[in-house]
């Protein structure tokens, strides 16, 4: 299976907001493509009053102060024209971070050997939550060698792409390690 290519823009995030903060990713991710930037995620929230937390990346998957104040000086404005959202809230422009969400089939290509954790919409096995080491990755899903079991059976589960609801990179010293690696090599 041939991988993605991290670097393209168009590349469509595999899971959607919905709400309010759907309406922002509408609005938001044509000026984001232009500068060079991906949306990662929006989340809505109750954080100090409210805050609307937007994820950024450029397609290398860096993203520095200065990029998040470009984000956040190009957006503004357009979020206080269309009155999205109706009441006082705080902008948080930030990198998706070491423990980021995985959102586009390249992100999990690209972290494939990685500790995971991963939501789905409905049950593999009897549960939606998974933790694992990301071991394969396909066009259509993804296998994961989950913890061993209590009698120290490995076990291995796949997980289509259109069941994930939720995943992300789980904190561990080799994804910090290859995380400086990657950034230096930049």
């Amino acid at each position: 299976m041939k991988e993605i290519e991290k670097d393209d823009i168009d590349e469509p995030r595999l899971f959607e907001e919905n709400g309010v903060a759907a309406r922002v990713a509408v609005l938001i991710a044509p000026l984001l493509k232009p500068l060079g930037f991906r949306l990662v995620r929006i989340k809505i929230l109750s954080l100090n009053g409210l805050t609307l937390q937007i994820m950024a990346e450029r397609t290398n998957g860096i993203m520095t102060i200065e990029d998040c104040e470009i984000v956040s000086r190009t957006i503004a404005p357009l979020l206080d024209i269309e009155n999205v959202i109706e009441r006082k809230y705080h902008l948080e422009i930030s990198s998706p971070g070491i423990d980021r969400p995985l959102v586009r089939k390249s992100d999990f290509f690209h972290w494939q050997g990685h500790l995971v954790k991963i939501e789905t919409s409905t049950a593999i096995d009897g549960r939606k939550k998974f933790r694992g080491k990301l071991v394969n990755v396909a066009q259509n899903g993804l296998t994961l060698n989950l913890d061993k079991t209590a009698d120290g059976k490995e076990m291995h589960v796949f997980i289509s792409f259109s069941n994930i609801t939720n995943a992300h990179l789980v904190l561990t010293n080799e994804l910090i390690r290859d995380t400086l690696k990657k950034n230096y090599n930049n």
